[in-house]
């Protein structure tokens, strides 16, 4: 059985084909690029990532870490830009919904570094079985409600 395509349909399916969905209508000959072309692209593309700035990685200054057997732990660190972080946890039993008792680790702990301004900052934070809550002159205030 032969199916007879109108010329104008034909004409709507190239067109679909070629527009739409970009599949060419050349002839295979036609569509594979020059090898010169190719390596044109390939040289472009190494020319960029060779102009892209690497930097070299901020250094470790001080690096402390101490894990308690029950748990509980203790880290410092400091690093040449400048940014310093302390933090401890310790664990803590609470008691659940169910009033079974639970280990949970309170961690309380700062970081400080420079801001965009040229400005220290210093962010204190503790986190325990009521969430994590943190102060610093960064971090928006909530307001108090007047009656």
């Amino acid at each position: 059985m032969t199916v007879d395509i109108m010329p104008e349909r034909l004409v709507t399916y190239k067109r679909l084909f070629r527009d739409r969905l970009c599949i060419s209508c050349l002839p295979a000959t036609e569509q594979k690029p020059n090898m010169k072309s190719m390596l044109i692209v390939a040289l472009a593309l190494v020319a960029v990532a060779a102009a892209i700035p690497v930097d070299e990685p901020i250094k470790i200054l001080r690096s402390e870490f101490d894990q308690q057997p029950e748990g509980g732990y203790q880290f410092v660190f400091e690093t040449e830009n400048g940014i310093n972080r302390q933090e401890e946890g310790q664990v803590k039993q609470v008691v659940d919904e169910e009033n079974k008792p639970q280990s949970v680790v309170v961690v309380r702990g700062s970081y400080s570094y420079t801001n965009v301004d040229g400005k220290p900052e210093t962010i204190s934070y503790y986190a325990d079985e009521n969430g994590f809550h943190a102060e610093g002159d960064s971090i928006p205030k909530v307001p108090v409600a007047r009656r």
